[in-house]
Parts: structure tokens; C-alpha cells; sequence
């Protein structure tokens, strides 16, 4: 169970401390990749990803999410000195930024990669594999970092074959309770944790929206939850007309903004997202209308 302050839950990051109950956190997104499956290759030069990480921090990011191994459905993995090597410049530079910078995390399924970016200053390791690397729950314990585990079946290369569930929230729910045990077993503070059911990893697309709707039951979980719907193609499917080619990712704004308002709206906690300063706008009004129903019950 994370730790509660008075005025809601907290997020606790090395030496920084997010109050992700009193205010909806907003993650920007920044890949130093060549394939992701938005903007791969548009932020792959580190000039460019350090332009990129300032000018989202400066639209309301609290948290920026380096990734420099593509995750999309049928990507290959990328090895550790490559990872490494994206990302070295770029956090090198934002741990030169001023103190109360926007918190830095690192996307990786390496504990290699999370060591490396941890000696570099990152404050978060988001890992979409769940902590399956045995020596990653001890590598995030061992700095005091802040942590996301993700729930995903498989590997981006396979995960899209694998979309038998019973019961999708269950089964996701209970994937991570296990997960968020098995990481205080190795160590990491339970105030650290924060999960993230994986939306449109090893999910189809009813099983994606599923889980959106029900965003307030795996807040019941008792950590701070991360939801990452922004720009994924089961928005674009149901934001189109019927039968229509799919949008481009970098068009898919008005559906992502939609389904950030949904999981404001029923509890979500941190919006991992690619456009931050219109997300920010959309989590205050969701926000707003999340606490006049709460007094309206109260009343």
C-alpha cells in the first residue's frame, strides 16, 4: 500500500515525492527511437530529444518517460549498450536542469539500462515487462527509486497472441498484486510502486477500452495507477467511421483527450501521454467533475 498524506496518495521517486492523490500527475512521452509507433525517429538525435523533454516540462509535464527500445506490437528487442547509448546524452542533460525539474523515468525491461540510468540521475524506472528481468526489483530497490510495473503477456513481438482472458480485469488486477508483492519481497518501498494495466499491450481493443472503463476498480488496488492510452489505434478505431482507414498516430488528439478525461474521471492517478500541455487542460476539468461528484455524494 503507497503512503497517503492529507491531502491524497503519494508517489515516492528517490528524493522527489509526487501527491498524485491531490493532483492527476501527466507523464510526457520522449523516444529516442527510430521505430516507435508515434514519433519514432523524430526525437532519435539527443538535441533534439533534450529540445523535446524542456518543452514538454515547460507545458505542464511532472514527469518525463525516456524510452529508447520501441515496445509497439511486433517490435524487436534492442540491446543493452545501444539503450544505453540513446540515452546516456539525454539524461546527462536533464540532470543539469534546475532543482524542481520535472521527475525523469526511464522505459526499459533492462536491469542493466535501469542501473545505468539510476547512476545518471533518473528518478523512475518504467518497466512494461513487470519487473521480469530478476535483477530489476533489486536494482530499483537498491537506489530508492520510484517504479511502474506494467502488466504485459509475452514480448512486444508476441503479446498480441496472447489475448485469452476469462476475465480481463481480474486476470490483470491479479497480475498485479503479485507483481507489486514481489517487488516489496525484493525490497522496494511500497510507497514506490505505481501500476499500470497495459493497455493495448496484449490486449485487443474491446479488452483495451474494458480496462479504461474500469479504471476505478484497479485504483482499488491501492497504488498510484498509470494510464497509457495516447494515440493507440483502438481510439483511432472508435473515434472513425466505420470501415475508415485508421488516422495517423500524431492525429489521434481529440481520442486520446477523450480517454484521458475517462480515467481522470474514474480515479487514474499519473496520464502517460504525448501531449501534455492539452492533457493537462483535459485532467483539471476531469478533475473538477471527479471532485463534484464525490461532494454530491458526500451531501
Amino acid at each position: 500500500m503507497s503512503a497517503r498524506s492529507g491531502t491524497g496518495l503519494l508517489w515516492r521517486c528517490r528524493d522527489r515525492t509526487l501527491d498524485v492523490g491531490a493532483r492527476t500527475a501527466v507523464m510526457g512521452i520522449v523516444n529516442v527511437t527510430p521505430d516507435s509507433f508515434s514519433d519514432g525517429g523524430r526525437w532519435l538525435r539527443p538535441e533534439d530529444a533534450i529540445a523535446r523533454c524542456r518543452a514538454l516540462a515547460a507545458e505542464g509535464a511532472d514527469l518525463l518517460d525516456l524510452g529508447a527500445e520501441s515496445t509497439r506490437p511486433g517490435a524487436v528487442a534492442v540491446d543493452d549498450e545501444e539503450q544505453c547509448r540513446r540515452l546516456e546524452p539525454v539524461l546527462r542533460a536533464l540532470a543539469a536542469e534546475p532543482a524542481g525539474a520535472a521527475v525523469v523515468s526511464v522505459d526499459t525491461r533492462s536491469a542493466a539500462v535501469a542501473a545505468r540510468a539510476l547512476e545518471l540521475g533518473a528518478h523512475v524506472i518504467n518497466d512494461v515487462s513487470g519487473l521480469q528481468d530478476p535483477a530489476m526489483a533489486a536494482t530499483v530497490a537498491a537506489a530508492g527509486a520510484g517504479v511502474v510495473i506494467m502488466h504485459m503477456r509475452g514480448t512486444p513481438e508476441t503479446m498480441q497472441r496472447q489475448l485469452d482472458y476469462a476475465d480481463v480485469l481480474a486476470e490483470v488486477a491479479e497480475h498485479l498484486r503479485e507483481r507489486m508483492r514481489s517487488a516489496v519481497a525484493a525490497g522496494v518501498a511500497p510507497d514506490a510502486i505505481a501500476l499500470d494495466p497495459g493497455i493495448g499491450f496484449a490486449k485487443s481493443a474491446g479488452q483495451s477500452l474494458e480496462l479504461l472503463a474500469r479504471t476505478s476498480e484497479l485504483v482499488a488496488l491501492g497504488a498510484p495507477l498509470l494510464v497509457g492510452a495516447s494515440r493507440k489505434s483502438f481510439l483511432a478505431a472508435l473515434a472513425g467511421a466505420p470501415g475508415a482507414e485508421l488516422p495517423p498516430p500524431a492525429s489521434r488528439l481529440e481520442a486520446s483527450l477523450a480517454a484521458a478525461a475517462v480515467a481522470v474521471f474514474e480515479g487514474a492517478h499519473v496520464l502517460r501521454v504525448h501531449d501534455v500541455a492539452a492533457t493537462v487542460r483535459v485532467a483539471r476539468v476531469a478533475e473538477a467533475a471527479r471532485s463534484a461528484r464525490a461532494a454530491a455524494h458526500r451531501s
